[in-house]
């Protein structure tokens, strides 16, 4: 019976829900209506006919009769230039111009009700009705929504939510986001589920300004996103954004403000359209700023403005993203000369058939024929905006083909609807529970937990009320008649996020390569950009110098320096090691040195030992006495230093490499200078000056000058290395991709002055040694001394000599050899001459050969 009844009502022409209220036939409503509103001009006439008189005589394609009422708005037509309000006022939306679009969208959701009511597994034995007002305008609307909201006829605000029961249970529409943030606030006030297929402002998503808000479209949010893919997807950083002066534009121009920081695009130019706006004049600016790529995400209405200024201005090869609003229009593609203007490239919802819609149209369509034949009281029934003209002429192909961008969104929220009611009623396969009282925030619940597959889509929604995404890159063909819209990407996030173009379906304006559309030419590998005006992405190129470079993933604008253990050459995006190099003990050269160092050391162990053997003898004696150990024994302490040349250097054997030397050989020198002053001193001054030779004997004055100035330079010593110890260093400078690793010398004052007291030393003993110049032959040592400490201060003079010049890893072999050098000539010039005499003319090592030479020399001086 439910079903005969529900065709019955398919049939029936007229239903007047309030006539309780207002008695009469429809005729008689009509016709009062039309008598108020000749007895006066005023513009509040409109509003008491359609809304107090509440004339409400619906067509079929308005209304049906059903378990479950449901409401719809839909744009069947447009006011281009809407006025401003100074007191309340309803409109006739029949009176504007038609919109196919909006009537396509209409037969949609009738479509889907069918659907549904005719499935035998989703809502079994329920019907779903309609109620479906033109919503034309967005401030002049309102009779539709408290229609909906109120409950036999009246609207109760202080109705407790339980107790309340409005005339729908869930609403669909209205299309666009300025018409749906006014009419909202009405809606989700009762928890009225408003499941919307066209308003995509990202504020919508606001659960606390918006709490019973679903949609089935994705919201600005995801479409900037998508539209911020495409361009970093070609490369483009110099892009315009254009709009119009309403909620969604202003919605998306905030949104890719946001979300263009730090993705390297520039909005180089913003205009939001106004009814006088001048299109001609921002379209030559864009053209001056050198703009290729135009991001239009406004309305249709202005949107078709736009494109038809490019095409009236002469503008040409541009890149033209259109949003989801206008992206699949049917019109502008057959604009004459939009060819010219370059390419566009859509975003749209993934299209989906909807299986069975072009036969349901064809069949109403033959209804509708078949009803206006036989029917003479069509042109009395059309009032408060439930009624078309045009509609009825329209035949099925010019429905079938309108823009189809939302068709699966309208069918979506129908479902979706449909699938919470099932879930509220606790549905099986045959039966429901009648029992059941449904509210419409009892629906809301279920929707948020909804999960269904709708013509192979996965329909869920997240916390916000938002679907999971499924966008499409539509290409305007319009070399083909009549153009066509081919799918080159698509943009998913579920399962996961996914998006990709198929760059080879991209027939670009520009001989087939990608439109440049950046503000300064990408810079060459190795340059970092100097910014060169306001935006980020102007600037200029400079190379990188050597031992830095530019990471353009982190910071495109600055070469940063490579760490200590790195290099790089001029121009460069990464840095590369350094070897790092020093004296290593297995090179033959340090091996070499080593070995040398190794004989010194025996030869003077030998030498020590060979006196120490011969202790008692005058040449043992001549040369030093006791002294003569103290002298051998720095020596070895100097040369076992040089073992620590070699190796990768540490604090230990920078201190033992340099300290160690300078402190044991500046011993030596205060022995070899005292050795001399004490030969001249019994030759010479003794003679003259007793008591001070007295003095000298009596109190050890050799030891007590060695003693001082060994003092002296071991205080020197710790002040070195308190200061600044010596302690390895990373030479990175000398060579640009190798770190030799020495050891630095430390303060350069300390230095200095252990420096000076060596030198000084050395000045002394060459001194006395001159002054001795013409003392007995076995007495003479300045000879020796002096060529010994000629080749000491020749080797060191080569060795800074070299040092200036010379920067690698074997500077520091040509120290060692200098160390080596000093010593080997103290060796040969001073103690191997004593060892030879002792060892192979052992006749000269005699207390009568040593008095014959003091005789001779006291003969000759007299």
């Amino acid at each position: 019976m439910r079903d005969l009844g529900r065709r019955e009502l398919a049939r029936s022409r007229l239903l007047d829900p309030f006539a309780p209220l207002f008695p009469g036939t429809c005729e008689e409503k009509i016709g009062s209506a039309r008598g108020a509103e000749s007895l006066s001009e005023k513009k509040v006439i409109p509003f008491i006919n359609c809304f107090f008189f509440n004339v409400f005589c619906l067509e079929s394609d308005f209304s049906l009769k059903g378990d479950y009422l449901l409401g719809g708005l839909f744009a069947l037509h447009e006011i281009q230039h809407a006025t401003p309000l100074s007191s309340p006022e309803a409109i006739q939306c029949s009176r504007y111009t038609f919109s196919k679009s909006g009537y396509q969208m209409l037969q949609v959701m009738r479509f889907a009700v069918e659907e549904i009511n005719n499935s035998t597994t989703l809502l079994p034995n329920v019907s779903l009705g309609y109620e479906i007002f033109d919503h034309c305008t967005d401030s002049k609307n309102f009779h539709s929504v408290f229609s909906f909201i109120s409950n036999n006829g009246s609207i109760k605000p202080k109705e407790k939510l339980n107790n309340y029961q409005p005339k729908v249970i869930a609403l669909t529409g209205p299309y666009g986001s300025t018409s749906t943030i006014a009419i909202a606030p009405l809606i989700t006030m009762d928890v009225i589920p408003l499941v919307n297929y066209g308003a995509s402002s990202y504020a919508l998503s606001n659960k606390r300004m918006y709490p019973s808000f679903i949609r089935t479209i994705p919201s600005n949010k995801d479409l900037i996103e998508m539209i911020i893919h495409i361009i970093r997807w070609f490369g483009w950083n110099w892009v315009a954004f254009l709009g119009s002066q309403d909620d969604y534009s202003s919605d998306g121009l905030k949104l890719f403000k946001k979300y263009i920081s730090n993705t390297g695009i520039c909005l180089a130019y913003q205009e939001a359209f106004n009814q006088r706006a001048n299109y001609s004049l921002t379209l030559k600016k864009m053209d001056m700023l050198k703009i290729n790529v135009i991001v239009v995400f406004a309305v249709p209405q202005y949107a078709s403005k736009i494109i038809k200024a490019a095409i009236a201005n002469n503008i040409r090869d541009k890149v033209w993203i259109a949003s989801e609003t206008w992206a699949m229009n049917q019109q502008l593609p057959r604009e004459p000369g939009i060819g010219k203007i370059g390419t566009v490239i859509g975003i749209t919802e993934r299209l989906l058939t909807l299986p069975g819609f072009d036969e349901f149209i064809y069949k109403h369509r033959r209804t509708i024929k078949a009803y206006s034949a036989d029917s003479d009281i069509q042109s009395e029934s059309k009032t408060c905006n439930q009624d078309c003209d045009y509609c009825t002429s329209l035949n099925a192909e010019e429905i079938i083909h309108e823009n189809p961008t939302f068709s699966f969104a309208i069918y979506a929220t129908i479902y979706t609807i449909a699938h919470a009611l099932h879930n509220v009623l606790q549905c099986d396969m045959n039966e429901y529970h009648k029992n059941v009282t449904v509210k419409p925030y009892m629906l809301l619940e279920q929707m948020k937990k909804l999960e269904f597959q709708l013509n192979g889509r996965q329909m869920t929604y997240d916390d916000n009320g938002d679907p999971t995404i499924s966008f499409a890159v539509t290409l305007w063909n319009i070399e083909t008649n009549p153009p066509r819209f081919e799918m080159v990407g698509t943009y998913d996030t579920y399962p996961e996020i996914t998006f990709t173009i198929n760059n080879s379906r991209l027939p670009w304006h520009n001989n087939g390569s990608v439109p440049f559309s950046n503000c300064s030419v990408e810079c060459k590998e190795g340059f970092s950009r100097e910014p060169n005006g306001y935006h980020s992405c102007c600037f200029l190129c400079t190379k990188c110098r050597r031992n830095s470079y530019v990471n353009y993933s982190w910071d495109p604008y600055t070469c940063s320096p490579c760490a200590e253990s790195e290099w790089s050459d001029e121009g460069s995006t990464t840095c590369k090691n350094r070897s790092v190099v020093y004296l290593e003990v297995t090179e033959i050269l340090s091996i070499i040195v080593m070995a040398s160092a190794t004989c010194l050391i025996i030869l003077l162990i030998a030498i020590f030992c060979l006196f120490a053997h011969n202790y008692n003898t005058p040449v043992v004696k001549s040369a030093g006495g006791s002294m003569c150990f103290l002298m051998l024994a720095c020596l070895i302490m100097s040369t076992i230093s040089v073992f620590f040349f070699f190796g990768k250097p540490s604090s230990v054997y920078c201190i033992l490499r340099n300290v160690a030397f300078a402190f044991f050989f500046t011993i030596f020198l205060s022995c070899m200078a005292v050795r001399s002053f004490q030969i001249v001193c019994i030759f010479k001054i003794a003679a003259k000056f007793p008591n001070i030779h007295s003095i000298w004997v009596k109190h050890n004055g050799q030891w007590l000058f060695v003693g001082f100035f060994s003092v002296i330079h071991l205080i020197s010593c710790i002040l070195w290395m308190t200061v600044s110890t010596p302690k390895p260093s990373r030479d990175s400078s000398t060579f640009k991709d190798l770190t030799i690793l020495s050891c630095e010398m430390g303060n350069t004052a300390t230095v200095s002055v252990v420096v000076f007291i060596v030198w000084f030393l050395g000045f002394l003993c060459l001194l006395f040694s001159y002054m001795g110049r013409d003392l007995p032959k076995n007495y003479n040592e300045a000879k020796s001394i002096t060529f010994s400490l000629i080749l000491y201060n020749v080797s060191w003079i080569v060795y800074f000599t070299v040092y200036l010049i010379l920067k690698s890893k074997y500077i520091q072999l040509v120290n060692a050899m200098t160390q080596l050098s000093s010593i080997y000539g103290i060796l040969f010039s001073y103690f191997i001459p004593k060892s030879y005499i002792i060892i192979f003319q052992p006749q000269k090592n005699t207390a009568a050969y040593f008095q014959t030479s003091i005789q001779n020399y006291t003969i000759s001086r007299t």
